[in-house]
């Protein structure tokens, strides 16, 4: 079919893989594309994913080759292992990553993971995995990265002359309290060392296992150092379940928030990413849920799809949601200038056009009538002591 209409959409086949194939399927296929998916061979079965997100595990983009499994005829796909999650040390230079995105509120962050065994199937961060030669489907939420070493690069990096402090974001891209936190304890050593410095941080998660650290947090907050975010992305367990296989259920997450408020740490529900046609319509009662938890702060983002997000997150629909497809993908598309995702800052967050003012004016009206709408917190920065412990080099002078 080359140089010829595809089915699939408008553009034409010239020898794509399947996987790029799909991604250009337009609303009205998703029978055709499904069907396609099913017979070729580049969705893992669904033994080798039970308990993940994605069902897809193409190449990284920066790959020279695309591998695809068939059945040759000698059953060799019954002797294929599970994906079981895997944890590789890393060993990077530095811990803390600045930014200049004029549409974030933070320039730096820490990431003690890469990786998210969460498999949350929206994850915007699932393409950075590509860097690692993996790819941003199974092999984001099985072959993980963990930073032991984070704490030590903190201290020394927070001891440096001339350091400014202002509040670090942690949970920004890949969650810190995911299930391998339990065993590795990074994101515990790295509040320890912020605490000890009277150093701002911000946390963002999706996981109850937050609560274990309360007790840092509560004794930061009452200095005006810490806060506190949790993502609620749906109150409907089984479309959690689905969505995000592998992180806390919503019940827990609003008990978390319910606990660290109690505890005196400010909070803020985040109600992300807002999906049309699929978890919009929960965006009050979210809302609602984060106030009866004493939240004092929410928000919302709108669903994302970048690179390799973007097919990823069509074979997700087309295998819960067939039905929903092609409605929700017209209603993406519509609030992306007519494509699956807009990269360009100030409208990657909320989108264009009706559908998505309207999402940002029930936001509006729920969050005041809620009275979630005040100004975030800002946090302390004038307290700030250098670290001089083990570990950090000392002044020659």
């Amino acid at each position: 079919m080359t140089g010829q209409e595809s089915p699939l959409g408008e553009q034409p086949m010239m020898n794509m893989p399947l996987t790029r194939q799909v991604a250009f399927a337009p609303a009205n296929t998703a029978d055709i594309a499904d069907s396609l998916l099913k017979e070729s061979g580049v969705r893992i079965e669904i033994d080798r994913r039970r308990g993940r997100g994605a069902g897809l595990n193409p190449a990284g983009r920066f790959e020279p080759v695309e591998r695809e499994q068939f059945d040759d005829g000698w059953q060799t796909f019954e002797t294929l292992a599970p994906f079981r999650t895997e944890v590789q040390v890393e060993k990077p230079r530095a811990i803390i990553t600045r930014n200049d995105s004029p549409d974030i509120p933070f320039d730096r962050s820490i990431n003690p993971y890469r990786g998210c065994e969460h498999g949350c199937i929206y994850c915007f961060a699932r393409p950075t995995h590509a860097y690692m030669g993996l790819s941003a489907g199974l092999d984001f939420e099985a072959k993980l990265f963990a930073k032991p070493d984070a704490a030590k690069l903190l201290e020394r990096e927070l001891s440096r002359p001339g350091y400014t402090p202002r509040t670090i974001a942690i949970g920004t891209n890949t969650d810190p309290y995911q299930p391998i936190e339990k065993e590795w304890r990074i994101m515990r050593q790295i509040l320890e060392v912020l605490s000890a410095a009277n150093h701002p941080v911000t946390v963002v998660t999706k996981s109850s296992l937050i609560m274990r650290d309360v007790d840092i947090l509560a004794s930061m907050a009452e200095k005006g150092l810490a806060k506190a975010a949790i993502s609620v992305t749906t109150l409907d367990k089984k479309l959690a379940r689905l969505m995000e296989p592998r992180a806390s259920t919503p019940v827990r997450r609003l008990e978390a928030l319910k606990a660290l408020s109690e505890a005196g740490v400010p909070t803020a529900i985040l109600a992300s990413p807002m999906i049309p046609a699929l978890n919009d319509h929960e965006l009050e009662r979210i809302l609602d849920a984060g106030a009866a938890a004493g939240v004092q702060e929410a928000s919302y983002i709108l669903l994302r799809l970048p690179l390799e997000v973007s097919p990823l997150f069509r074979d997700w629909l087309l295998r819960n949601y067939p039905d929903r497809y092609r409605h929700v993908m017209s209603l993406i598309r519509s609030m992306r200038g007519g494509k699956d995702y807009d990269a360009e800052f100030g409208k990657r967050m909320k989108g264009t056009g009706p559908y998505a003012w309207q999402i940002a004016r029930r936001f509006e009206l729920a969050a005041k009538k809620y009275g979630l709408t005040r100004r975030s917190i800002s946090l302390n920065a004038d307290l700030f002591v250098p670290p001089s412990g083990h570990g950090v080099q000392l002044s020659l002078l």
